[in-house]
């Protein structure tokens, strides 16, 4: 099950890096595509592509069963964390692959991917990015959480090659959706199990984004993805 092209914004320079954004629940990758136009137009990460996957549109249970775009289905948001669709999961996991694959096939190491999201997308990009089989540059959550805690080891690589791949969250303390409490629980077992996670805290700050935490991503992108200028060798 597909959902429409991802939404590009191209490097401007020498593409050198990609970063992979993923939308939450009912939104689309258009939704996110403002935050790299807006560092477009203050000269950041021009060596940057960015990719914005659009979900599938799925029948959502907690929205009685009505469709909209998702990247796996939601039966309760009393407890986001134990509400487990395990075979959308694993199929978004593949797509989410798929893309790094194919960027890996442009050219770009996968040690200059970054891989990201918020809510659902951030949920994620956490269970993709730590199992991925690839090395990643980058691995963030917002507003997120855990998914397939009493699984998910299942799926890490023997070799985990992302143990070493630092791991940033965002969150809202005053979340009514995703709890805030959840993506402590998130960083705490991430961090039991060997993960190095970054997690900040917005007082205040409800099921979205702010400027700040924006800023805080922006300062790990850039610690995760330094230009390379003319060091760089991509074919795309």
């Amino acid at each position: 099950m597909a959902g429409p092209a991802p939404l590009v914004v191209p490097a401007l320079r020498k593409h050198t890096a990609t970063v992979i954004w993923a939308h939450g629940l009912g939104d689309s990758g258009a939704g996110w595509s403002p935050i790299a136009e807006n560092w477009r137009r203050r000269g950041k990460f021009e060596e940057v592509k960015f990719v914005f996957p659009n979900a599938p549109a799925i029948p959502i249970t907690v929205n009685f069963g009505m469709r909209m775009p998702g990247w796996y289905d939601i039966t309760t948001f009393d407890e986001l964390g134990q509400a487990h669709d395990q075979p959308g999961i694993l199929r978004s996991r593949d797509y989410f692959n798929s893309l790094i694959k194919d960027e890996m096939t442009k050219g770009i190491p996968s040690s200059r991917i970054l891989l990201g999201g918020f809510s659902q997308g951030g949920a994620m990009s956490i269970f993709a990015g730590i199992t991925c089989p690839d090395k990643l540059a980058g691995i963030v959550g917002l507003s997120s959480y855990l998914l397939m805690e009493g699984k998910i080891k299942e799926y890490v690589p023997e070799e985990n090659p992302n143990k070493e791949t630092p791991v940033f969250m965002g969150h809202g303390d005053s979340d009514p959706l995703v709890k805030y409490e959840w993506g402590v629980a998130t960083a705490e077992v991430l961090k039991k199990w060997g993960w190095s996670v970054d997690l900040k805290t917005y007082k205040g700050l409800q099921h979205s984004a702010e400027p700040r935490e924006i800023e805080d991503l922006e300062v790990y992108i850039q610690q995760r993805l330094p230009p390379l200028g003319d060091e760089g060798s991509s074919k795309a």
